[in-house]
């Protein structure tokens, strides 16, 4: 990575029903640098939208990156749903790398009611299988499992971090509203923000922060996590200072914003971090 790039979660709103080949320019004409392919129902996407995401990501200004179907869940109690989860994420890869994505992100597993740590070690096996399907096909694109919201959800940044150390094509996708919101309104402040940079870079390297993928958003939160995601104007994300943070430990890579607004807030985002 050659930059800090700053995209959209899917196809701007002003695309409205005009398709890929029309959003992807908005994108351009914003000055923005990319987006989130989105695959909420499914990895469905038509030839002719493959293509033009390609040649989107072809462009070395741009960045594409992609989130897997919401229905995961590697720690389900029926191995079916298991596999078919694995599936899901080794779908979203291929089809990744088909379009030219840099990496891709997904949630991952709920507790279920059991411990950390055997939830923990159910999800590793699985990680265990979808890496090594995607060695044998050749696809190197980055696996990033995301931080997640709420309490009942595995996917704390320790977690993550953890499982990151144990295979090579695994990093995190930091969602800092998540950890702000499963944390009650923690987690939003200048040192919190260098703390968790700081557990990174001692735990993967400074290099995690040449090769990053996030997301930030505005947040609405109770005592059992995250609600929804508002616009910056209507949340109390700390934005500024989490950029900030980005500024100084210079960190390349993707910033997906997931604001109700996204464009607007993605562009709040990137011109904030440029006028630092």
């Amino acid at each position: 990575m050659n930059k800090l790039h700053f995209l959209t979660a899917g196809l701007p709103l002003q695309t409205e029903n005009k398709g890929y080949k029309a959003g992807l320019e908005i994108l351009k004409n914003l000055n923005l640098d990319g987006l989130e392919v989105e695959f909420v129902h499914g990895v469905k996407m038509n030839e002719s939208n493959q293509n033009a995401v390609k040649a989107f990501s072809q462009d070395e200004n741009t960045l594409v990156t992609c989130h897997g179907p919401y229905y995961i869940n590697l720690n389900s109690d029926e191995q079916e749903k298991i596999d078919a989860s694995i599936t899901r994420i080794i779908d979203t890869a291929n089809m990744g790398k088909q379009i030219g994505a840099y990496s891709i992100t997904f949630h991952a597993a709920f507790y279920m009611k059991k411990s950390p740590d055997d939830v923990y070690q159910t999800v590793y096996k699985s990680m265990e299988k979808i890496c090594t399907a995607l060695d044998e096909a050749g696809n190197k694109i980055w696996i990033r499992p995301e931080t997640t919201g709420k309490g009942t959800q595995w996917g704390t940044l320790e977690e993550i971090v953890k499982l990151s150390k144990e295979f090579i094509q695994v990093l995190p996708c930091v969602d800092f509203a998540h950890i702000h919101a499963r944390n009650n309104g923690l987690n939003n402040t200048y040192d919190e923000f260098s703390k968790m940079f700081e557990f990174m870079g001692k735990e993967l390297g400074d290099d995690i922060f040449n090769n990053f993928h996030a997301h930030i958003a505005g947040i609405e939160y109770g005592l059992k996590g995250e609600k929804n995601h508002l616009i910056f104007e209507e949340s109390d994300m700390n934005y500024k200072d989490l950029l900030k943070v980005f500024k100084e430990y210079n960190v390349k890579g993707a910033v997906v914003c997931e604001s109700p607004n996204i464009e607007t807030d993605t562009k709040i985002l990137k011109d904030y971090y440029l006028s630092l």
